[in-house]
């Protein structure tokens, strides 16, 4: 115990920790041992005494009124728990041994450490070793909450039987699970990925793991950020962003400087620059579209390529509603509208948050249908909220 500071010290610097948090673990670590060492319904506690280079521990014992029922040891605690008389002294005896105690100041009594033999040592150090280690994951806990919605790439370890693939990055493990994975992508150990923080936890089984997902439309935004200087910059605003990962998807844009066209600047010269983040996201397109606070134009913006006659806004969106646009729409135009297996129309719809309903104007050949053609008109996007969820 002669070179306890020191050891504390030590620990302290190797694991990044406050030396604080060493000697409240060690505390813990000594007074969890005594309980199990001595009696578990005894109180104990412990000091790092700095200028003695010493462990120190004692048993407190309260002063209580003479006659008081806690001597007795026949009552519960507030937990149900028979309360130990040990713990207790009246106030006569307590000021034969200092006469300046009152009620419900505390006696300590040293105890020797080194005396409860090989076996306190061994609890001791696993005790002490499980409260470091709940430190330390408390501080990455709290380092990677500030990552959340930022990229880090690292290399993979493991891949489980549920195809769960774990990554290694920094000093902690992350986890892509099989739906954070864009379709068709296959990893194998030693491979280098690269995905965005979702959320941080600790599991039982893994300690601290980093939740990572690489259909996230952050990660979309984080991938464009750091190709496009005048997103970083903030020249340019992402608003908003959908994805259907590894198909296609689309980006609303604001540009903050008049002289700076949003949807050039991160196009890129001849395409360069998204068509680098395409490549990281196996091949999907993306869709750039510059953004307006009237929601009309915005639609309409949206459901590009296709021409839009007029959008008439039937509900606006509410706390945690969707809004409801009703798009007219020559008959020639409404397949670009919809696009390839209905992706433009519910991307355009997750993009601005409207359910958006495809009504082909006067004068358009509709599809022939047995009853009402109407219904053959009007094509309606119902479903993206759920869509959407999937990718967060």
């Amino acid at each position: 115990m002669d070179k306890i500071i020191d050891i504390l010290d030590s620990i302290a610097y190797e694991k990044g920790l406050k030396i604080e948090d060493v000697e409240n673990a060690l505390k813990e670590a000594l007074i969890k041992t005594a309980e199990k060492m001595v009696d578990e319904t005894l109180r104990f506690d412990a000091n790092v005494n700095r200028e003695k280079k010493k462990l120190e521990l004692f048993q407190k014992i309260e002063v209580v009124a003479s006659g008081d029922e806690k001597l007795t040891g026949e009552v519960e605690d507030e937990y149900g728990n028979e309360i130990n008389a040990e713990n207790f002294i009246e106030l006569e005896e307590a000021k034969e041994i200092d006469a300046d105690l009152e009620i419900g100041d505390f006696l300590d009594y040293d105890l020797e450490f080194e005396n409860m033999g090989r076996n306190a040592a061994t609890i001791l150090h696993s005790n002490f070793e499980y409260k470091i280690q709940r430190f330390i994951e408390e501080n990455l806990l709290g380092k990677y909450k500030d990552k959340i919605g930022k990229v880090v790439s690292g290399v993979v370890t493991r891949i489980d039987r549920q195809e769960n693939t774990f990554i290694e990055i920094g000093e902690v493990k992350g986890m892509l699970q099989r739906k954070s994975r864009i379709k068709g992508e296959t990893f194998k150990v030693g491979d280098t990925v690269k995905a965005v923080v979702r959320g941080v936890n600790i599991d039982k089984t893994n300690g601290l793991l980093i939740d990572i997902s690489r259909t996230s439309p952050k990660f979309l935004e984080c991938l464009l950020t750091l190709e496009v200087p005048e997103l970083k910059d903030e020249k340019i605003i992402i608003e908003s962003s959908a994805r259907i990962p590894g198909s296609r998807a689309k980006i609303a844009l604001t540009s903050m400087d008049p002289q700076i066209d949003a949807i050039g600047s991160v196009v890129g010269v001849k395409g360069v620059r998204i068509s680098s983040v395409s490549f990281q996201l196996s091949g999907e397109n993306i869709d750039c579209v510059e953004y307006s606070t009237i929601p009309e134009m915005f639609i309409s913006r949206a459901l590009s390529p296709a021409i839009i006659s007029s959008v008439k806004i039937e509900k606006a969106p509410g706390f945690n509603e969707r809004g409801k646009a009703v798009v007219t729409i020559p008959s020639d135009q409404k397949s670009k509208a919809i696009g390839k297996s209905g992706l433009n129309i519910r991307l355009a719809s997750m993009l601005t948050k409207y359910d958006i309903e495809l009504v082909e104007i006067e004068g358009s050949t509709p599809t022939p249908t047995s009853g009402n053609n109407d219904s053959s008109n009007v094509e309606k996007t119902t479903d993206t909220a759920s869509l959407e969820a999937l990718f967060k």
